[in-house]
């Protein structure tokens, strides 16, 4: 069973991923770590001639014990990835390790902005995850904090917007709700009825496969 899981940054798509995951008993993969990795590579070069040369080598050379949450969670990381994704050699040296993961056996689950569209566009279940904005810098400026980082949040809900506007309108991208996507609104709920949510999505879902 592959499970995509779609949405904009903060909205608690890697949450419920990792919820999911664990319910089903399937790997899961957070391809935003991806691109924060090559983000994290090409630090200090934004703006120079050979910036999209360096993302691109890094995106080639990525290797999953790259993939560290706590290292690559920083807002500063996180500007860096939405930046390399808009470009299209990073996004395809990128696509092969995001579908092997997904077609091992048994399946996966894996989480970001073009799963359900472009990565894995055969999906059992696709989800959209959705949150106001606000609810969205509420649920980042936290996560900072616990990490002892102090946070402007109306600067961080410029940040948040402005990175949505880049992901939209990113011509290398995929970023909309597949046809076949359940959206899904976390904007007022707590994780756990998030999770319950989701799963009574995936339960319905490949029931309904079951009888085709």
């Amino acid at each position: 069973m592959i499970i995509a899981v779609d949405g904009p940054a903060a909205s608690g798509k890697g949450t419920l991923a990792a919820g999911l995951a664990a319910h089903y008993r399937l790997p899961h993969l957070d391809t935003g770590l991806l691109y924060r990795a090559v983000g994290r590579a090409v630090h200090g070069h934004e703006g120079t001639a050979g910036f999209e040369a360096r993302a691109i080598a890094a995106a080639e050379r990525i290797d999953a014990g790259d993939l560290d949450p706590e290292y690559l969670s920083t807002q500063a990381v996180g500007n860096l990835a939405s930046k390399v994704a808009v470009i299209a050699g990073v996004r395809q040296a990128l696509f092969d390790f995001q579908r092997n993961f997904a077609l091992q056996p048994g399946g996966a689950v894996l989480d970001g902005r073009d799963i359900g569209t472009r990565i894995c566009p055969e999906a059992d279940v696709k989800l959209f995850i959705l949150a106001d904005s606000w609810a969205r810098t509420e649920r980042r400026a936290r996560q900072f904090e616990a990490r002892g980082q102090k946070v402007d949040r109306d600067a961080l809900h410029a940040q948040i917007e402005e990175r949505d506007e880049r992901d939209r309108n990113n011509p290398n991208g995929a970023f909309y709700p597949a046809e076949d996507a359940h959206l899904l609104d976390t904007t007022r709920l707590d994780i756990e009825a998030a999770l319950r949510a989701a799963v009574a999505i995936v339960d319905g879902a490949m029931a309904r496969k079951a009888k085709q």
